[in-house]
């Protein structure tokens, strides 16, 4: 018997077991596909000569978290490689803000757009020196971030704290016309910003395109060399050599739960395997209360909260192989390992106004990925490994295009929506077609086939938006992982502080689990008032 069952060999669940496996404990991981990894992993499936990332790609985050350095992955062989330039924002008239990896080549940039751009740029990074790397862990750490919180506040009284605190609530549009006189500045943060839900007009976008944007000033958007699967070897590896068991193809079915604590899982072959301690699931927070759990062993009030839970868009990703880089009609494009594609900022409010009304946008706002140019082992010399992401709604109403798109995301409306995103790009690639020798079309139904966690499509398990953070997270309660069934933990990115693959959540859990039994049964009798 284990000490612990972990659900979900994903990024959190994976962090979660090497935290448990430190600790001592023995860890048993059940992983409902057939390889680990969950949004984590790459294959050759595309064409045999390239590597390709499945779902996340660029690992700022990862790069910045205090939790996966503890880990120490470097000596399991993981490697990272960065583009010469970060990311790239191209207009159709052949201007291009670009994020490099120095401040001052970003600044030069910006100061092409609008000559005092380039000093707002540098004062936003000094204050982020200032106060990011207290920031991150803050963020990083258990609600509340006591210790974390206590240093930070210390760094904001310093900086203007209450000023920052006014500039992160901004909507991303507002923050950037505040901060910059050209539009350089103003769709890097913008651009950022919609790696999540949040639309230029959302309160708190312009805390999130900051934090994206000065992370990648800071960190960069580093790549495993390899692939992303070798993220995930490496967490396999350092989990296996602590003596922890691994076991792909075994769908956990329900948890077993015995006078309000949870003991064990049930499997959907029909094996039950207690855990001595606890159950940790790296899964979204409706499939676990709703499906794993069971409404009879949960509270009326988390029922209700359910019903409110709110999904982050859908995604719709493209993968390519390409006999050569793209022809970015911006020159600058080329460097970078991300490139944003959309018509300024008011292409990205139009783009989010039309998900908001679900409808499928006509000119998708596209994130594209240059792979080789950011790892030069992803394809042949000259060629290029690339993607392309874009959001649609969850629930689809009409389309904004011509196509007819409904939704049901059959083989056509596949189709149609991969050649639309094409369509895309060739805008600021002209010739981009030519060089496409094979693709990839991974749908919403797709990516949640391939991963349960990815509801629809959704990558960030849950809305980014400010009501569903921190305590409001998944529902509203203690912000924290521990949930109403004794032994029972929350390890998923539906857990504070959300998505992205930083390992936060699977190690907050993992401490959670650690704790002593008193502060525990304080907490669960709280969470059943």
């Amino acid at each position: 018997m284990p000490d612990a069952v972990v659900i979900g060999a994903g990024p959190n669940g994976l962090v979660a077991a090497n935290v448990l496996a430190d600790a001592g404990w023995s860890v048993e991981v059940l992983e409902a596909q057939p390889e680990p990894g969950g949004a984590v992993r790459s294959d050759r499936g595309v064409h045999p000569d390239y590597v390709t990332d499945l779902f996340s790609a660029f690992y700022p985050l990862a790069a910045a978290s205090p939790v996966l350095a503890r880990l120490d992955l470097a000596a399991e062989g993981l490697r990272w490689s960065h583009a010469p330039s970060v990311l790239a924002h191209p207009l159709l008239d052949g201007r291009c803000a670009v994020l490099e990896r120095r401040v001052q080549r970003t600044a030069a940039g910006l100061e092409e757009f609008a000559p005092v751009d380039g000093d707002a740029w540098r004062d936003m990074y000094d204050l982020w020196s200032r106060v990011g790397p207290d920031l991150v862990q803050a963020l990083f750490t258990p609600f509340p971030p006591v210790r974390a919180g206590l240093r930070l506040a210390a760094r904001l009284r310093a900086a203007g704290g209450l000023r920052l605190a006014r500039d992160l609530a901004l909507p991303v549009r507002r923050l950037g016309e505040e901060q910059f006189t050209g539009d350089g500045g103003r769709l890097l943060l913008a651009g950022n910003a919609l790696h999540a839900d949040l639309s230029p007009e959302a309160a708190g976008s312009g805390g999130f395109g900051w934090l994206m944007s000065m992370l990648g000033q800071s960190h960069g958007f580093p790549v495993p060399v390899g692939g992303a699967g070798a993220l995930t070897g490496a967490l396999v590896s350092r989990f296996r050599r602590r003596g922890g068991v691994l076991r792909c193809g075994e769908r956990v079915a329900s948890v077993v739960v015995r006078g309000g604590t949870a003991v064990g899982v049930r499997t959907a072959g029909g094996e039950t395997i207690a855990a001595r301690r606890a159950v940790l699931a790296d899964t979204s927070a409706p499939a676990l209360y709703r499906d794993l759990v069971g409404e009879e062993h949960l509270p009326s009030r988390l029922l209700r909260d359910l019903e409110r839970f709110h999904w982050d868009f859908a995604t719709f990703k493209v993968d390519w192989a390409l006999s050569g880089p793209a022809p970015w009609t911006a020159p600058r494009a080329a460097a970078a390992g991300t490139v944003h594609l959309a018509d300024g900022v008011d292409g990205l409010t139009r783009f989010a106004s039309q998900i908001a009304m679900e409808q499928v946008p006509d000119e998708p706002f596209a994130l594209f990925g240059q792979m080789t140019t950011a790892d030069p082992s992803r394809s042949p010399a000259g060629t290029e490994s690339a993607w392309a992401y874009t959001h649609v709604p969850q629930h689809v109403t009409s389309d904004a295009g011509p196509d007819g798109i409904t939704g049901r995301w059959d083989a056509r409306e596949q189709e149609a929506m991969a050649d639309r995103i094409e369509a895309q790009v060739e805008r600021f690639a002209p010739g981009f077609r030519t060089r496409i020798l094979a693709r990839r079309i991974l749908a919403p139904t797709t990516l949640q086939a391939m991963d349960e966690n990815l509801h629809n499509g959704a990558i960030n398990n849950g809305t980014t938006a400010l009501h569903q953070q921190a305590v409001f997270r998944p529902t509203p309660g203690t912000g924290r992982p521990e949930t109403p069934v004794k032994g029972l933990y929350l390890a998923s990115a539906a857990a504070h502080p959300g998505g992205g693959v930083h390992g936060a959540p699977g190690a907050n859990a993992a401490r959670a689990a650690l704790r002593g039994h008193g502060l525990r049964t304080l907490l669960h009798r709280a969470q059943r008032v």
